[in-house]
C-alpha cells in the first residue's frame, strides 16, 4: 500500500474484475478498505453485480467498460478512478484470454488474440497505470503457473504469453523502484472458475494437494501484495497452484 495507506481515499483498479478471480480480488480489496474500480469487456451485468455487492457492504466502487487492447479505453478507466474514487494506490491487471491448440494447427487469429490481450494488453495497462500510481503504490499482474511449466501439449502459445509477463514485471519493478512502487506477478494454477467447470476432479488428480484453488485464495495473495507488509517484495512471480508445477 502507498505512503497514504491509512488514507480513506485510497483507490484500486482491477482490470478484468467482473467474474472469477478478478471479482474475488475486487471484493477483497474493498474489504481491505480500498475504493475499487473494476473493468469489464462485455459482462456489464456481472460487473454491476460485483459493484453493487461492494456498495451494499458500505464500500465504494465503480464498474467501467474497457477493452485492455484499446489504449484510449485503458487510460479512460484510469482517469475514472481519479475522477470518481481518488488517487490510485493499487493497479491489478487480471484481464486475459485463453486458447488451446497444438502449435501445428494453432489458428493465426487465436495466436494474435492471445498476444494482443495477454501481452500487449498488459503492457498498455502497465503503461497507463505508471503515471497515475502514487509513490509507494502497488502494481500486480495475474499471470499463470504455465509460465514455469506448460503441462499441456496444446498450451504452448498461452504459456508463451504468460512467460512474457514475468519479464515485463521484472523490468518494470526496476523502473519504478525509485518511487517505491512494487511490481509483482501472481501465477495461479487451476482455480474454480467457469473456465474449469466440469474439470475440477480431473485437475485435482494432478495436483499434490489434491484439489484446485479458490478465487478467494488468489485474492488473499493479492491483498498481501497490496499491503504495507509486502513493501520489500518486488519483481517477483509468486506461484500459487497447490504444488502443480513441482
Amino acid at each position: 500500500m502507498s505512503d497514504q495507506a491509512e488514507d480513506k481515499s485510497s483507490a484500486a483498479i482491477v482490470f478484468g474484475g467482473s467474474r472469477g478471480i478478478g471479482a474475488a480480488i475486487a471484493h477483497q480489496l474493498a474489504d481491505d478498505g480500498f475504493a475499487v474500480a473494476l473493468t469489464y469487456l462485455a459482462n456489464a451485468d456481472q460487473a454491476a453485480a460485483v459493484r453493487d455487492t461492494i456498495l451494499r457492504s458500505g464500500g465504494r466502487a465503480i464498474a467501467v467498460q474497457a477493452d485492455s487492447r484499446d489504449p484510449w479505453a485503458v487510460r479512460e478507466a484510469i482517469d475514472a478512478v481519479a475522477r470518481e474514487l481518488g488517487p490510485l494506490d493499487v493497479s491489478v491487471i487480471n484481464a486475459g484470454a485463453l486458447r488451446l491448440a497444438p502449435i501445428a494447427s494453432f489458428p493465426l487469429e487465436d495466436f494474435d488474440l492471445l498476444v494482443d490481450v495477454n501481452i500487449r494488453g498488459v503492457f498498455l495497462t502497465m503503461q497507463a497505470s505508471i503515471p497515475a500510481l502514487r509513490n509507494g503504490g502497488r502494481l500486480i499482474t495475474i499471470g499463470s503457473n504455465t509460465a514455469i511449466r506448460s503441462s499441456s501439449p496444446q498450451g504452448a502459445v498461452y504459456a508463451m504469453t504468460k512467460a512474457a509477463i514475468v519479464k515485463l514485471v521484472e523490468g518494470l519493478a526496476l523502473e519504478l523502484a525509485p518511487r517505491r512502487i512494487t511490481v509483482n506477478n501472481v501465477q495461479p494454477g487451476p482455480i474454480e472458475t467457469d473456465l474449469t467447470a466440469g474439470m475440477a476432479a480431473a485437475l485435482a488428480e494432478r495436483i499434490p494437494l489434491r484439489r484446485i484453488g479458490k478465487p478467494a485464495e488468489i485474492a488473499a495473495l493479492v491483498s498481501f501484495l497490496a499491503s504495507s507488509d509486502a513493501g520489500f517484495i518486488t519483481g517477483a512471480s509468486l506461484t500459487i497452484d497447490g504444488g502443480f508445477v513441482l
